[in-house]
């Protein structure tokens, strides 16, 4: 199911670009305006000059930031500062990193995993499975950058299960983990390091063992989809066909990890609405026939305790049962909102319908707004602090506190060919965008 195609990766010379760390970005989508200015000003051959330029006033059909990133990209190469691998390979890529605060522990993990171009499959074939809805603007934006650049800049993180750690015993025993090929700490001190297999019997044994496997998409839906969009456009632009042989444009960059992998994290999306909303009488009234309301009055000296008992409760009661935290501008208390266990039942009978974010958005938030808020009345984070702080602040009318999504419920939507509701997970960490690409050679 999932055709692993070992490939010839575009990595940033060291030599000619300096410290790896001032090269790299996040991924395009938790990139804001200032961030996407700081990383251009950070160094010459940041990713985000290919990735995510800036637009300039002058820009036009002919010369915009998608024309720009291309003609930086062939410079890069004809100048050495990036330099494709004369071998096909696959690059292993661990990171390490620090749970962020508002988990049950503050730990450090390793996720493991290995990036690859693989073979696209159309959705609904039983090959690779998305779990999130698209929006149109981000899949234009990013098929103009595919179709003018030709390349995968960042890589979409997909998800397989191996219980048995198969795949993951293939690849320690492969590479040489005390040299990596790349090694350093990023901004937030995490580490990443990769390697690269060349070995033509273990790139085959890999490949085999990844084969029966579906994929899960964890993010880059968007990515995704634009990349089979671009296939469709290509072969009919080429009257090529599969049967004519695999094209350049028939593959997209993926980073594949283990869905027993501990290393993996998913943090809840925090909702923060911009809308006013019915006071804490009002909505108690609204909801005490579906829900266990619990309110937990602080003053100004109290807050702090009273903000770490109802995360650590929210997390604890979420092990068995949908909850959630309620906080509201100017409301010196605030609210625990516990699916009552007679109401389960009447949550639906899909695995969409029995996510904690849609029981959010069915039962709560049309309780809280007259009307479906729109796409600007809505904003989110992942950080629970951040969150609540935005109530204290007065820049939030209300926040809505969610549990993250657990990995097997993903993994039960996206099978039955169901979509989760816009921001349903927020997988960490976030594969770097630059430290491998996929340039084609067409």
């Amino acid at each position: 199911m999932a055709n692993i195609l070992p490939f010839h990766g575009t990595l940033y010379s060291q030599e000619v670009v300096g410290d790896i760390r001032n090269v790299v970005a996040p991924p395009y989508d938790v990139i804001d305006a200032e961030a996407q200015k700081a990383l251009h000003a950070r160094h010459q051959n940041n990713v985000i000059r290919l990735e995510l330029g800036l637009d300039q006033p002058e820009d036009g059909p002919s010369g915009n930031r998608y024309t720009r990133a291309a003609g930086l990209l062939r410079d890069w190469l004809a100048h050495g500062a990036l330099r494709r691998d004369p071998e096909p390979a696959i690059y292993p890529y661990r990171i390490e990193y620090l749970v962020p605060s508002g988990e049950p522990v503050a730990d450090r993990r390793v996720l493991k995993g290995f990036l690859s171009v693989m073979e696209l499959a159309e959705f609904g074939t039983g090959r690779i499975f998305p779990h999130e809805n698209t929006r149109s603007a981000a899949k234009t934006d990013r098929l103009r950058l595919l179709e003018t650049c030709r390349a995968n800049f960042s890589p979409i993180f997909s998800l397989f299960s191996d219980p048995e750690g198969t795949v993951a015993h293939l690849i320690d025993k492969s590479v040489n983990v005390e040299k990596p090929r790349v090694d350093f700490l990023d901004d937030s001190g995490f580490r990443h390091q990769l390697w690269a297999i060349r070995q033509r019997d273990v790139l085959q044994e890999l490949a085999a063992a990844m084969k029966p496997k579906p994929l899960f998409i964890a993010d880059g839906h968007h990515r995704y989809e634009t990349a089979l969009t671009y296939r469709r456009l290509r072969r009919q632009q080429t009257g090529l066909e599969t049967s004519d042989g695999l094209q350049p444009y028939d593959g997209v960059l993926m980073l594949f990890a283990s869905l027993e992998d501990p290393g993996l994290t998913i943090l809840p999306t925090h909702r923060l609405l911009n809308q006013p909303v019915p006071t804490v009488a009002e909505i108690k009234d609204r909801l005490r026939d579906r829900f266990e309301i619990e309110e937990v009055p602080f003053t100004g000296n109290t807050e702090v305790e009273a903000r770490r008992h109802v995360l650590g409760t929210l997390r604890e009661r979420g092990q068995t049962g949908p909850v959630f935290g309620l906080a509201l501008r100017g409301v010196q208390a605030y609210v625990l909102l516990s699916l009552r266990p007679e109401r389960r039942s009447c949550t639906g009978t899909s695995a969409r319908d029995r996510l904690d974010v849609s029981i959010l958005h069915t039962q709560i938030l049309s309780a809280l707004t007259a009307t479906d808020p729109g796409e600007d009345a809505v904003l989110y984070t992942k950080d629970d602090d951040e969150a609540l702080d935005s109530v204290r602040q007065g820049t939030a009318e209300a926040v809505l506190l969610l549990n993250p999504t657990k990995v097997s419920e993903v993994q039960a939507v996206a099978a039955a060919g169901e979509r989760m509701p816009h921001k349903s997970t927020y997988f960490f960490p976030k594969p770097l965008t630059g430290l491998v690409m996929n340039v084609f050679e067409e």
